[in-house]
């Protein structure tokens, strides 16, 4: 991946904890490292297929300027959200802020912060077996695609299946998603346990009715291993509702366990069946 360095802009400005960090004015130093591809537009000598760092530095400056943050953290953040959503050709990029005229009592040269954030992929899994199943994957769709810093990139076809498990119900209609954050795993995880509750979910049988459930497959290629979640889905490779849509819109991508395509899993599986 290429990369576009900004280093070392220095503003006065008023951020800090301390009553008199927002009143006395500090010095600031901001350095930007974005990776992207600049191939095109070193190829075609334009810069429209690049990222002007004037503009950029531009834009660094009015998130410096918006207001007065407390940490220097929230500030690096802000740096780096506002880059992510307003230059497409970013895929990731890093804030470094330096602070020398913080108010510590002994001698240093600085103290920093430097963050690290991207664009994320994620591929998810909705079904619905309760109420009008077109209507509720539908209405799971638009609460994902309004959430913010979100985008949704690729929807399957809506896919009818019989349920999975031993309790008798309904059969299901599902799909899977491709969608652009820049959330974590974790705040992703959260937004969609809430669009879930707005939409009626309740959780008393295991594997029974619902009238949405929403799981997140994969995540860039992470693999993450924690009490309230697993990435990649820990049975994501032994069901067909989940790896049929799942193939239409990513046959290419790799299960980073399996170390195989989702179109080699399904086939795998289809042959067990």
């Amino acid at each position: 991946m290429d990369k576009i360095y900004i280093k070392n802009l220095e503003f006065i400005g008023n951020h800090g904890v301390f009553a008199e960090e927002k009143f006395l004015q500090q010095k600031f130093i901001i350095s930007i490292e974005m990776e992207t591809c600049t191939r095109k537009a070193g190829v075609n000598d334009d810069l429209n297929h690049s990222t002007h760092y004037g503009f950029v530095s531009d834009d660094v400056e009015k998130v410096f300027f918006s207001k007065s943050f407390d940490l220097i953290e929230a500030l690096a953040e802000a740096i780096a959200k506002e880059i992510l959503i307003k230059y497409s050709l970013i895929k990731n990029v890093t804030v470094k802020i330096k602070k020398p005229w913080a108010p510590i009592k002994k001698h240093f040269d600085y103290v920093a912060v430097e963050i690290s954030r991207s664009r994320n992929i994620s591929y998810l899994s909705i079904g619905t077996n309760i109420g009008d199943l077109k209507f509720n994957l539908d209405t799971a769709i638009s609460h994902i695609s309004n959430l913010e810093n979100t985008q949704v990139i690729k929807v399957s076809n809506f896919l009818e299946t019989e349920p999975f498990g031993d309790v008798i119900q309904d059969n299901f209609l599902n799909a899977c998603l491709k969608i652009e954050t820049l959330f974590t795993p974790e705040e992703l995880l959260e937004k969609l346990l809430d669009i879930e509750i707005i939409m009626g979910r309740v959780r008393e049988i295991k594997w029974g009715p619902r009238v949405i459930d929403i799981d997140i497959l994969l995540f860039n290629n992470l693999i993450v291993e924690e009490e309230n979640l697993a990435i990649p889905h820990p049975w994501m490779c032994e069901r067909s509702f989940v790896l049929d849509p799942l193939n239409e819109i990513a046959p290419n991508v790799i299960h980073p366990l399996e170390n195989k395509y989702i179109s080699t899993l399904k086939r795998i599986l289809d042959k067990s069946l």
